[in-house]
């Protein structure tokens, strides 16, 4: 689960991250309203999206007035943002945020997430802040200062400064600058999260660390521990589908293929897709219904896979172990009745009940394509969708 930039800012101050003085406005009068709370001077108004790529895209504004905050906001909110980040269709911006400006002597880089290869997590810094960290991780990986920090102690002083001296900073700075990779460690095990970064990371002339800008993901498997921070979810900035498969407890992830991939077993789900790439096509969907799956969350997992607009054509690919083959046919059934399925369907089954669910569906009246072999699923599924309309 995904944070907006002012919630991951107010998480960070728990732990005694500097972050900038800011208020949240959902309008213009409220942007005025905050620029004046401030107390005036120089200040920056920032949309607020589930993206980075927000300033090349005109999303963050350097205001400083209280006119040209209005300005700002007018400009930035109810209208969608485009960056690298959210596709051509971009994200509607609901609110900005007033931020006080500062004086910045240096930008770097800093951040985390779990490195699955050493079952850790892994702190990162870099000289460079402010740019897209991928681009220098591509092209010049040394750049990147790494340490890998324990799940039991966090992240040591001792590396922290390492971190810190491996960018080329000392004294005031250097000490500055390890503190705050040491609070950023203790968030990031604390609260669970897959992704704590602040970019930039800037030095202020006073050689005190900020934190900039700040994005925090949550490990969505772990949210029963902190239902605080579970209330912070914007599902507007979800994908509809994904929020949908979300209250049916299905794992669902949208991709940008033309065929519906229904599958159980997140193993079985990634091979079904890559078989489907195999065979020239490319999965609209990632669609996992799990082990104990119901009539009805298969019916709602069908429903999710239709409503999809860029879906020609549909893969139900279920090897029936704890749940049965009889069981997910009814529901494919029930669901394509309701939603009055016009595209094609390619059904393979296998495992308990698979016979009965066989002569479900050989009797449903849906005109499906049946397949007794994962390859041959994948090789009819994807002619089926290449024919035109």
């Amino acid at each position: 689960m995904k944070l907006h930039e002012f919630q991951a800012k107010d998480v960070l101050r728990r732990f005694a991250v500097a972050v900038p003085e800011g208020r949240v406005a959902a309008n213009a009068t409220e942007a005025v309203a905050a620029f004046e709370g401030l107390g005036g001077g120089t200040a920056v108004v920032k949309a607020q999206i589930h993206a980075g790529g927000r300033g090349k895209a005109g999303g963050i504004r350097l205001v400083r007035s209280a006119a040209e905050a209005s300005a700002a906001a007018e400009a930035i909110l109810g209208k969608p943002l485009v960056t690298p980040q959210t596709g051509p269709a971009g994200r509607i911006v609901r609110r900005v945020l007033v931020e006080k400006g500062c004086e910045i002597a240096r930008e770097l880089y800093a951040g985390i997430v779990v490195d699955r290869a050493r079952a850790r997590p892994v702190v990162m810094a870099c000289a460079e802040g402010g740019v897209e960290i991928e681009e220098i991780a591509a092209k010049r990986p040394d750049a990147i200062r790494r340490e890998w920090m324990s799940p039991r102690s966090g992240l040591r002083s001792f590396q922290a400064r390492n971190l810190a001296f491996g960018l080329g900073l000392e004294g005031r700075p250097a000490l500055s600058v390890a503190r705050l990779l040491e609070a950023l460690g203790r968030a990031f095990l604390e609260l669970d999260l897959s992704l704590a970064e602040v970019n930039p990371l800037v030095l202020t002339r006073a050689g005190e660390a900020l934190a900039l800008d700040a994005k925090i993901s949550l490990d969505g498997n772990a949210l029963f521990r902190h239902a605080d921070l579970a209330g912070l979810r914007d599902v507007e900035e979800e994908d509809p589908k994904e929020v949908e498969a979300s209250r049916h407890d299905l794992s669902y992830v949208a991709l940008d293929g033309s065929i519906g991939c229904m599958v159980n077993g997140a193993g079985l789900a990634m091979a079904t897709m890559d078989a489907l790439l195999l065979h020239g096509g490319r999965p609209a969907n990632f669609l996992d219904v799990g082990g104990s799956a119901t009539r009805e969350r298969v019916a709602a997992a069908f429903r999710i896979l239709l409503g999809d607009p860029n879906v020609r054509a549909v893969l139900v690919n279920i090897f029936g172990g704890i749940v049965r083959c009889d069981t997910l046919a009814e529901g494919v059934v029930q669901a394509a009745r309701e939603v009055g399925l016009r595209i094609p369907l390619v059904v393979r089954l296998e495992g308990t009940n698979v016979e009965r669910g066989r002569e479900v569906l050989g009797s449903s009246g849906l005109g499906l394509e049946p397949a007794s072999t994962m390859d041959e699923a994948a090789a009819k599924v994807c002619a089926a969708a290449a024919k035109p309309r």
